[in-house]
């Protein structure tokens, strides 16, 4: 991946959304639950894709900006478990027609739950939903907290994917972000899932730690690398300590600076890449045989709330605290609080908080971000043929803006298209920005620098 002169990366030292929705959850306002279930009823019969949010973590990870709670008293996962079961059985009265295909657990740490009430959810969602036998159910995983009996219970239970949190090997850099965790468990827990038959093992790394360079991350790839996982993210670390508390514990001085930080993603992708991995959209990499990496292939990869994924014919239900769906041109999401949530679904049976029904041209504008932040490319002819629109009139202003980046190297334009460079996707961000029509009246510093 091509690097970027200084200049350049301090004009694009922007904040921004990771565009996981468009629009995005900044949009989210009060909302009618009535109009969900009417869109539920109109809507066509698409698979559904299921999100359950699992919000306790037994310690805190300074770097974490998920929607999490940190306690040691597990009583309060078995109070959460109860709502959570409540809420499902609730919710799939809206989607009787509809079968599953995909499941992921998210967090937190879904794992904070037993094997006991691991076991009795998973019932729950399987005897309320039709759950497809080839469906796709994932989770993530915490290694410092799963033994291999646990994960083989996982796989007992239907688990078929696995996502390992690892962020990085370098035990410095572990120290600093207090999740210190033992590389050779790691090994043995990716060897023991595919011995009992995981379709899929995916590790999770985070670059803009403290203590990180290039030399010290390509370390890591370089363990990662003899791992072998069928998937690796690399996420852009967002430090927000105005947003997130926990946050003020990294000193500031020890993070490497925007160059730094290009440096070391484009070394991890030049390392994996050399080794087999495909570039996945803006932070992810995949074996060449596997399932996104023919998605990405063939023009079916999607982009939601989960991140990359090959279901993009799915409708999206979250469950749980927090959590978010996305339903035919409806984006909804529940309490956030957990004590908002529990009050929600005691006095109203349901805890949908705000949302927001998507217009004609957010939908227009969320496949051109979609395709973009995908593939890495547009066909103008592809927009023009689903929106009945001619796309260098719809879009003047936005290819103007995009001139600029053109000559910063980022695109290429032409009269059939956009094409992003290789110094251009490590700033997929900064060009899907160019598309949002909401980011100037939004709060811009409400988003993590893209750098």
């Amino acid at each position: 991946m091509a690097a970027m002169a200084a200049p350049a990366l301090r004009k694009y030292h922007l904040n921004g959304p990771r565009y996981t929705s468009y629009p995005t959850a900044l949009q989210l306002d009060d909302f009618n639950p009535e109009l969900l279930k009417q869109r539920c009823q109109q809507a066509d019969a698409k698979p559904l894709s299921l999100y359950l949010h699992v919000p306790f973590c037994h310690s805190l990870c300074y770097y974490c900006g998920c929607n999490k709670q940190i306690t040691r008293q597990t009583h309060k996962a078995q109070v959460y478990l109860d709502y959570l079961m409540r809420e499902i059985t609730q919710r799939y009265q809206l989607f009787t027609e509809r079968s599953v295909t995909q499941i992921h657990f998210g967090g937190g740490t879904p794992t904070y739950l037993s094997d006991e009430q691991l076991t009795r959810l998973m019932a729950h969602v399987r005897q309320c939903f039709e759950v497809t036998d080839d469906a796709e159910v994932s989770i993530e995983i915490d290694p410092r907290q799963m033994t291999l009996p646990r994960l083989k219970h996982l796989f007992e239970l239907g688990f078929n994917r696995l996502s390992i949190g690892v962020q990085d090997f370098d035990k410095k850099v572990q120290k600093a972000v207090n999740r210190v965790q033992d590389e050779e468990h790691i090994v043995e827990l990716v060897r023991f899932a595919r011995e009992l038959g995981f379709a899929s093992v995916s590790l999770d790394l985070i670059y803009g730690l403290p203590h990180q360079s290039a030399a010290s991350f390509a370390d890591s790839v370089n363990k990662v690398l003899k791992i072998r996982p069928d998937r690796l993210s690399v996420f852009n670390y967002a430090h927000m300590p105005e947003k997130f508390a926990a946050q003020r514990r990294i000193d500031e001085q020890t993070l490497p600076d925007s160059a730094e930080r290009m440096a070391i993603f484009s070394l991890a992708s030049e390392l994996l890449c050399a080794q087999g991995y495909v570039c996945i959209g803006m932070d992810h990499f995949a074996l060449e045989d596997d399932e996104l990496a023919r998605a990405q292939r063939h023009g079916s990869l999607h982009r939601n709330f989960q991140g990359y994924t090959t279901q993009g014919d799915c409708d999206l239900l979250g469950l749980g605290v927090s959590a978010i769906s996305q339903i035919n041109g409806l984006i909804v999401q529940n309490e956030k609080v957990l004590k908002h949530y529990y009050q929600a679904m005691d006095k109203k049976g349901e805890a949908l908080a705000k949302g927001y029904a998507l217009t004609e041209d957010d939908r227009l504008r969320a496949e051109v971000i979609k395709q973009l932040i995908c593939h890495f490319h547009l066909s103008y002819a592809h927009i023009e043929k689903a929106f009945h629109i001619q796309f260098e009139a719809y879009f003047a202003k936005e290819i103007e803006r995009l001139k600029a980046m053109m000559a910063d190297g980022l695109l290429s334009m032409s009269s059939t298209g956009i094409q992003v460079t290789d110094a251009g996707r490590s700033l997929i961000r900064a060009i899907c920005m160019q598309f949002d029509r909401y980011l100037p009246q939004s709060r811009q510093q409400a988003f993590s620098r893209i750098i």
